[in-house]
């Protein structure tokens, strides 16, 4: 019994093993709930319920950074509330992206929530494998951060003055190189990632991918690209292991269930880009401002970082005006 109690309290990244195990059983919970009760069978959501869901996970995101902020202090609170705002605004991009990828497979609605949910099971490794080397070189090499800070001002100033090209999947490298070395069927089934059906040559029965396999693949390499960003941004708010991975994948978590929601009316948020930009520049200019000068008081970079995002969300709601698509409204 002393050798359990001992174990829980094996520090690990700066806080003890059972704060990890804690939160990661908040997160396995969610998605044994979300998967096993609330989508048991496959069927499409509609806007109405996605915004249901988004409001409960917003709402469970923010319990836990109170609880952090009762239990950490202030500092740390307010520095989970602003690495979640980033996370939660930088995924808007990706919603798109991952609509785009669901139109290009044709994968019905009905299908889609599915996908996302096991998706995060492969975000929680890739982010936490990024996260604990970023923290790794971050610790070891203080000039790290300068490089981070660095990279969020240039993909900031980047993003400002992108062009509007819509993305092309079908050249996606994964997607090319998956295809020539897979049995990929030419139609879903159901909800499958694998069927097995007889080899066009010997007949005999062999493993074949879905196109939700393939779908299920790039969405992940995209999440990976987004991430080379997002963790970036959320190490120059804070260098907390934990602050950094729980406030990512708090947001990754709502993102799922937001996402049915935004790709109906994502042209609404056209001009978000400029706002996530700014932030990003804000971001990267604080670490050097920091560096140099003294830390900047971290109200501050949640006020900044808010008001940016707001500010956002509200003019490209009145740039783009009208009304949106509810159609698929519950």
């Amino acid at each position: 019994m002393d050798q359990l109690i001992a174990l829980l309290f094996l520090d690990v990244a700066g806080k003890p093993l059972w704060l990890w195990l804690g939160f990661l059983a908040i997160v396995f919970a969610l998605l044994a709930f979300d998967l096993g009760v609330l989508h048991r069978d496959s069927r499409e959501i509609g806007i109405a319920e996605s915004l249901r869901l988004s409001v409960f996970y917003i709402a469970v995101a923010a319990v836990f950074g109170g609880w952090i902020w009762a239990s950490m202090g202030p500092q740390a609170g307010m520095q989970y509330f602003t690495g979640y705002a980033i996370e939660k605004a930088l995924s808007i991009d990706n919603v798109f992206v991952i609509s785009l990828i669901f139109s290009y497979f044709a994968i019905p609605r009905a299908y889609q929530y599915r996908a996302l949910v096991w998706g995060i099971i492969a975000v929680l490794v890739l982010r936490g494998l990024m996260i604990g080397v970023g923290a790794a070189l971050v610790q070891s090499y203080d000039w790290v951060l300068l490089l981070f800070g660095a990279f969020l001002v240039v993909t900031g100033i980047k993003m400002l003055f992108a062009s509007e090209g819509e993305t092309d999947i079908s050249q996606n490298a994964a997607l090319r190189f998956l295809t020539k070395r897979m049995r990929v069927t030419q139609e879903l089934h159901g909800e499958r990632f694998f069927v097995r059906q007889p080899h066009p040559v010997t007949g005999k029965a062999v493993l074949w991918a879905t196109p939700l396999f393939l779908a299920l693949v790039v969405i992940n390499i995209a999440d990976f690209v987004f991430a080379v960003d997002s963790v970036p941004a959320i190490f120059a708010i804070t260098t907390d292991t934990y602050i950094v991975f729980t406030a990512n994948i708090m947001a990754i978590l709502g993102l799922r269930a937001l996402y049915f929601a935004l790709a109906a009316m994502v042209h609404r948020f056209s001009h978000l880009k400029y706002a996530l930009a700014g932030v990003l520049v804000f971001i990267g200019g604080k670490i050097f401002w920091s560096h140099f000068f003294g830390k900047v008081d971290p109200a501050i970079s949640l006020g900044v970082t808010v008001a940016m995002i707001a500010a956002g969300i509200l003019f490209s709601l009145w740039r783009t005006g009208g009304g949106t698509d509810v159609k698929h409204a519950a």
